[in-house]
């Protein structure tokens, strides 16, 4: 039986559907987690602990557990994870992406002095470090409007702002230094905690990528149109719809930009997930991750044989040949529920109505009662999955539409602790 293993932290909705997809294809899945390493097994899924900020001595536990039983492929969920990801591929002699590949598809500022090195177009760009007075910092000569702040260190539009003027430049600088000074984000370690991304604002449409690189050569899976504007002062994601409206001519250019950037990144094997907006100065690529899709948007995407993104991974994962993998002829769309407001969340109406929907296949409500829900910038997660199938992409998007409509969130309104001196 093949065995790979598949690196994680412990929230990871994915591991499930890796799970199923494993025992259907009688592949054996060794899970790689960030979970406690002083409790015995506390998930139940005989994970080997790991941490990603020590990545010496989690390869070495990694290692022993190859010894034992030899691992036949290496897949990542995330974007930390891919980074040991691409360390355990190169001390196991697997494939996988370089790791200063990997380290750099992780890092906003290395991707972009990559990206621009290559002559891919990119928004003129500087970082400041995190702290200190807004006000003073909003004074810099570098900055351009409107443009937009990103932590380093985060992911998933977690504390990115746009900014329209030297007021709203410090407000946002001033929300993100307080957001990473948060406890639950410094222990995450990423050595990036510091310091902020100033990029200028890029007017356009965004659209993801899914697809996976054999020896350096990208096969697209599908691109998934981002029907809400996504024009700040957040960026929460919303809607993704497949397949594209784009026009075949344009669907060839974003591809090949996208191989580009891989290409200019140094990644060579494995899933990717890119990220980029089309407007009037072309194609500008945000993001090229060396992993799938997050969350459970994986959902949005089958294939022709029935099959899910994560059966086909796994089989490319341990050297089966997936390049006649296409994606089925119905669309589909899935909607990352927003956070309405913040507070605790008592519980969530209209599930069964929302089910009943016409086109829509499944209502996941992820987040739990007694749950602090955060909306973006802070927030770090959405409240559940909507699903929907149907005969065209706006049939899709209108029933996840119409599901979401029928949900109601009842959110008791969260106390604010005030210091006060003395």
């Amino acid at each position: 039986m093949s065995r790979v293993l598949l690196l994680s932290t412990t929230t990871g909705y994915q591991l499930r559907s890796f799970n199923d997809a494993a025992e259907q294809l009688g592949i054996e899945v060794v899970f790689a987690t960030d979970r406690c390493q002083q409790l015995d097994d506390p998930w139940r899924d005989r994970a080997i602990a790991v941490r990603f900020h020590e990545e010496a001595a989690s390869i070495e536990a990694i290692v022993a557990e190859a010894r034992r039983a030899p691992f036949h492929g290496v897949i990542a969920v995330g974007d930390r994870p891919a980074i040991l990801a691409a360390l355990v591929a190169a001390r196991l002699g697997l494939p996988g992406n370089p790791p200063e590949a990997a380290a750099a598809s992780s890092n906003k500022l290395e991707a972009r002095h990559r990206l621009a090195a290559a002559g891919l177009a990119v928004p003129s760009y500087f970082t400041v470090p995190a702290g200190g007075d807004g006000r003073r910092a909003a004074a810099d000569s570098r900055i351009t409007f409107p443009c937009v702040l990103k932590p380093l260190g985060l992911s998933g539009s977690r504390g990115v702002i746009r900014a329209d003027s030297p007021a709203e430049w410090a407000a946002a600088f001033d929300r993100i230094s307080a957001l990473l000074a948060r406890v639950d984000v410094r222990a995450a370690r990423t050595g990036l905690e510091n310091m902020v991304l100033v990029e200028r604002f890029i007017a356009g449409r965004e659209f993801a990528v899914e697809g996976v690189l054999t020896d350096g050569a990208l096969q697209v899976f599908t691109i998934f149109d981002k029907p809400d504007p996504l024009d700040g002062p957040f960026f929460e994601e919303t809607i993704y719809v497949t397949p594209s409206a784009l026009d075949p001519e344009s669907q060839s250019q974003l591809v090949a930009i996208i191989q580009e950037a891989t290409d200019a990144l140094g990644l060579w094997h494995g899933p990717v997930h890119a990220e980029c907006r089309v407007g009037p100065g072309g194609v500008f690529v945000l993001e090229v991750a060396a992993r799938p899709i997050g969350g459970l948007c994986s959902r949005a995407l089958r294939f022709a044989d029935g099959s899910s993104l994560e059966h086909v991974l796994l089989r490319h994962a341990i050297g089966e040949d997936v390049w006649t993998s296409s994606r089925e002829a119905a669309a589909s769309a899935v909607m990352m529920i927003p956070i309405p407001r913040r507070g605790w969340l008592r519980r969530v109406d209209g599930e069964k109505e929302a089910r009943a929907v016409p086109n829509v296949e499944e209502v996941h409500v992820t987040a739990r009662p007694g749950q602090l829900l955060e909306t973006l910038p802070e927030a770090g997660s959405y409240l559940g999955f909507i699903f929907a199938r149907a005969a065209s992409t706006v049939d899709a998007e209108a029933a996840v539409r119409a599901a979401h409509a029928q949900l109601s969130f009842i959110i008791e309104p969260a106390i604010e602790m005030v210091r006060t001196p003395g």
